[in-house]
């Protein structure tokens, strides 16, 4: 039976397996785990084991094979292969020999068996065996072991009962036969790129139809593209897609670096750039790829020297000038599409653009599967968990934090380890597993790579560490982590998002505490600006530092981004006092952020002042900070939580009664709470320090505690912050802000989710 090629699914790859659908199965009378004999191009064969194909293959009439089984059968995707019935023995004994560098002492022959059982095998196969440590081993990376014999002769089964034998001969010197030199293993296939589907099947479009049907578009009378222009954030996959393309299509590849070709000498880049084209003409059809692009053709009327304009001028001429170019197709990556030279951007040159983006959660799941494919996880580890919860992670993150995860596990068997001798004991490798805490300790080190200079590190602090304020709390869940958690809810309500939240009220009620409980709960990024930081004595600078603040947000939502005390940068317009106006621009860039052309997508903004007066009315309206939550000075309920919250881990007295202290500090803010208990425990210390000789503290310092007396000295000390007065004002500022609409909008939410 003739079945089309198709590429394996990234959790699947690496393990020999052909997935073919049920109709085709039965049709060759198959079942699971039976073998067949894939025949391609050139009589090239292979085997592979069966496994039943994907739903979404029923009655298409294909078969999906990894890159490995794809280069052994010498096909690509989309081509045709024969597929028959084999009849493939067990195999008694295998010979492996081992790459020179990997040295591992004892007897490896079991975790070979294992990580390869149920894989069809031919001497002189190099087979990827994923250690995932050791000097090659790290995340993703395979060792190349290299089948020497086999016995029986020919294709056989790796099962439980085989012996596996270690050649003395390194891999680098067994050949195909078992002599002579080694062939390498695909460095990088269709199934090594997670969570880029579309992307890739955009760029195979561009490249693989022109090369291998030119003649579909000789019938169409057009002339096919010319150029592909990968653009997006560093890490997301840009230089892996080209990498892969490169390995599946059977074409002349060639690459250059951007700034390899630069030279000294007058003329010589461009002579550099001609000949790689030349090249690339005379193997046609070729593929040449541009790394970092922007390096080599940035703007001409920005750059600096005549060289770049040159190289400017010699790339658009060799990609559109007077002389066909042939079957050669340029891809070029950049992370800085902006800065390219707009002549290059046109339809002839880079014909289409395609945007590397940032994962999605699905996409994030395929990156994991790919980079912990040969990792010993333990059972406890659910990738999807860790999809869902690493928002922001590009490519190279996702490789970091596997890498990490496993270095941690490395970490954990460290002491059972003779870093002395050279070589590492079998058994220790057998061990070794990669465990949920690893994964845990993992995310605690792992950030986004595209937040990094802006990225904060989101404190511990729970919805329990907030004491009272119970009506607060849950106008902030409501305006971000529902959008979040709900979204279906709110589509099916057709209700947007809240844009911002503006808490304001005296200073020590506990605003600030507030977001860093909500940057915690969203399980969102989050980044803090503090007011004044944004503001530099260039023109222009302070509003570039919010649009980057609001850029980087939105490339990596879901995202809150907090402004502490924004009052200081956020005054009303038209009262300029010698900041050369500067205030006002920045106003004036935050509204336009806040409810501009470009909508803010899973993007939350919380402000916090507590002088909610001077702000300029522009930034309150619906829309902006639409969301005004009055943080108040606590009631006598919500001081009795904060006093509980303030001494769940003190050694109190019996004596001690919160619910009186509670009754006698109206007018306590947190801040203020929170100090007479510090000054309580730092009386009881002191006290216990004066009385105790020093050689006798560490068998007594158990029987300390906090009494009533030293709360008593704590309140003589510490006394109210918020007068009658300044109560009164912000009860004002509320009654000023407290809309009747918003108030209704919240009760309709509010009704929805009972």
């Amino acid at each position: 039976m003739k079945l089309t090629v198709k590429p394996l699914k990234q959790k699947d790859a690496g393990r020999g397996l052909a997935a073919i659908d049920r109709g085709s199965m039965a049709e060759l009378g198959l079942e699971n785990g039976d073998y067949i004999r894939l025949v391609g191009k050139q009589d090239a064969t292979t085997v592979a084991r069966v496994w039943p194909g994907y739903p979404e293959d029923q009655g298409q009439g294909v078969v999906r094979i990894d890159g490995r089984l794809r280069q052994q059968a010498n096909v690509g995707i989309d081509d045709r292969v024969e597929v028959e019935k084999a009849d493939v023995k067990p195999a008694t004994s295998v010979t492996v020999a081992l790459p020179q560098n990997l040295r591992i002492r004892g007897n490896i022959g079991p975790l070979v068996r294992d990580k390869l059982s149920g894989q069809a095998v031919t001497s002189g196969q190099t087979v990827p065996f994923s250690l995932s440590f050791g000097p090659m081993g790290g995340s993703g990376q395979s060792v190349p072991l290299k089948i020497a014999s086999t016995d029986p002769s020919g294709t056989v089964i790796i099962t439980d009962s085989t012996d596996i034998q270690i050649s003395e001969t390194p891999a680098e010197q067994v050949g195909p036969s078992g002599e002579g030199d080694a062939e390498g293993v695909p460095n990088v296939t269709y199934e090594d790129i997670g969570g880029l589907d579309d992307e890739l099947d955009q760029v195979r479009e561009m490249i693989e139809l022109p090369m291998r049907h030119p003649e579909l578009f000789q019938q169409l009378g057009i002339e096919p593209p010319k150029g592909v222009l990968l653009h997006g954030p560093p890490g997301t996959g840009k230089t892996l897609i080209a990498k892969a393309v490169a390995n599946e299509i059977d074409a002349h590849f060639h690459t250059i670096s951007g700034p390899e070709i630069m030279s000294k000498y007058y003329g010589e880049s461009e002579e550099q750039l001609r000949e790689v084209f030349e090249e690339a003409e005379e193997n046609a059809p070729a593929i040449v790829f541009i790394d970092e692009i922007d390096s080599i053709a940035s703007k001409r009327g920005e750059a600096s020297g005549d060289v770049e304009r040159r190289v400017v001028a010699q790339l658009l001429s060799l990609m559109d000038g007077l002389e066909e170019r042939g079957q050669v197709t340029v891809i070029a990556a950049t992370n800085r599409v902006d800065a390219l030279d707009p002549a290059l951007r046109r339809g002839g040159r880079f014909d289409r653009e395609i945007e590397i983006g940032v994962p999605d959660t699905g996409g994030r799941l395929e990156i994991l599967q790919v980079h912990t494919r040969g990792m010993p996880l333990s059972d406890s580890v659910e990738l999807e968990d860790y999809a869902e919860n690493t928002h922001g992670f590009v490519g190279a993150d996702i490789a970091s934090l596997s890498k990490e995860s496993a270095m941690n596990a490395l970490r954990r068997i460290r002491p059972e380890l003779d870093l002395e001798q050279e070589e590492i004991d079998a058994e220790v490798l057998e061990n070794l597993q990669v465990t949920e805490k690893d994964f845990k300790e993992a995310m605690k080190s792992v950030k986004p790579s595209a937040m990094r200079e802006v990225f904060v590190e989101v404190p511990d602090v729970t919805w329990k560490d907030v004491g009272g304020l119970e009506d607060t709390k849950e106008r902030l869940r409501e305006t971000i982590q529902w959008p979040l958690d709900y979204g279906d809810v709110f589509q099916a309500m057709d209700l947007e998002a809240a844009r911002g939240v503006l808490m304001y009220g005296p200073p020590g009620t506990g605003k600030t505490l507030l977001a860093k409980a909500v940057a915690n709960e969203a399980n969102s990024n989050f980044i803090s600006i503090k007011g004044p930081e944004l503001l530099n004595k260039y023109v222009g600078e302070s509003e570039k530092g919010v649009r980057e603040v609001f850029d980087k947000a939105r490339s990596n939502a879901p995202t809150v981004i907090f402004f502490d005390e924004i009052d200081s940068i956020a005054t009303e317009r038209g009262s300029r006092t010698g900041d050369s106006g500067v205030g006002e621009r920045v106003v004036s860039q935050l509204l336009t952020e806040l409810d501009g052309l470009e909508d803010l997508e899973d993007v939350v903004v919380i402000a916090t002042t507590n002088r909610p007066d001077l702000m300029d009315d522009a930034l309150l309206r619906p829309g902006r900070l639409d969301r005004h939550v009055h943080v108040p000075v606590p009631d006598e309920e919500g001081r009795k939580r904060i006093f509980e919250v303030h001494t769940r881990d003190k050694p109190l007295a019996d004596d001690v009664d919160l619910e009186t202290y509670a009754t006698r500090t109206d007018g306590y803010v947190g801040a203020d709470i929170e100090a007479v208990c510090r000054e309580a425990s730092l009386a009881a210390t002191r006290e216990f320090i004066n009385s105790v000789e020093p050689e006798q503290m560490a068998e007594s310092v158990g029987n300390v505690r906090i009494t009533a007396d030293h709360f008593e000295q704590a309140l003589d000390e510490v006394t109210a912050s918020v007068t009658e007065e300044v109560k009164e004002r912000y009860e004002e500022i509320e009654q000023r802000f407290g809309r009747e609409d918003v108030v209704a909008e919240e009760q309709q939410i509010g009704r929805t989710f009972q």
